[in-house]
């Protein structure tokens, strides 16, 4: 399940990206939030982005915690991208 939110918060962090002109090549640093205290699961979602970024190797966050602000949110992933123009 974990691994299908994450995905999916990859999808959304694409879809933003690209409505401001960027794409994950563009992206500077990350952070994933992960409703869980369970190591497992922090791994996971942690494959989960890594796999998407491929070689595209940026700074990196990962943090387990208590809970998220919507009703059955496990992830939260937030990305910091430059364009230069």
């Amino acid at each position: 399940m974990i691994s299908r939110y994450a995905a999916r918060g990859i999808e959304n962090m694409k879809v933003a990206l690209g409505e401001a002109g960027a794409t994950l090549e563009d992206v500077i640093a990350t952070r994933v939030l992960v409703a869980s205290s369970e190591q497992a699961d922090l791994v996971t979602a942690w494959e989960v982005v890594h796999d998407a970024f491929g070689d595209h190797d940026v700074p990196n966050t990962l943090i387990g915690v208590a809970a998220l602000g919507y009703d059955h949110q496990l992830v939260e992933v937030e990305a910091s991208a430059a364009v230069i123009d």
